[in-house]
């Protein structure tokens, strides 16, 4: 559609990010942000781009993360979760949360860990899609399987 007044013709561009789909993603920090892999968090979020818009992202990491690996998470855009204890039991507190929140359509996890099946199960069973991202070696074939899409990421020696 074209408009016109006295400042000329201009084209309105609808913008079809806004019929995409709402996108949370939750980092398994001490299982994926490791130098053996390629999981630099922009790359991640560009791997996303045509499946959603990321509105939640969040990377869970122990309380043994150093600053420099917190402002890095921090710089990329997403907020991080200094986790005291178990960074797995913490991880799947925040998938439940997205789980059921009406605003978000595609459940995203990044990790190899087969112990987050049941969540990837529930979030189906909830009408949420769902995505994994992980690594080998030791990406779950399980998890893999389940979730309705999987990105494997190349190590960095590939």
């Amino acid at each position: 559609m074209k408009i016109h007044d006295e400042l000329g013709e201009y084209v309105i561009i609808h913008n079809s990010i806004k019929d995409m789909k709402n996108l949370g993603l939750l980092v398994d920090g001490p299982n994926m942000l490791r130098k053996e892999f390629c999981s630099d968090l922009d790359v991640v979020k560009n791997l996303l781009v045509d499946r959603g818009n990321l509105k939640i992202g969040k990377v869970l990491l122990n309380q043994y993360a150093s600053d420099k690996l917190i402002e890095a998470v921090v710089n990329q855009g997403f907020s991080p979760m200094i986790v005291a204890g178990d960074v797995d039991v913490q991880l799947a507190v925040e998938a439940f949360e997205l789980i059921h929140n009406p605003n978000i359509d595609v459940v995203a996890l990044m990790t190899r860990n087969a112990d987050f099946l049941p969540l990837i199960n529930i979030a189906k069973e909830n009408g949420k899609e769902t995505i994994v991202i992980g690594a080998e070696p030791g990406f779950s074939v399980a998890l893999q399987n389940s979730a309705d899409d999987s990105i494997i990421l190349e190590s960095e020696g590939v």
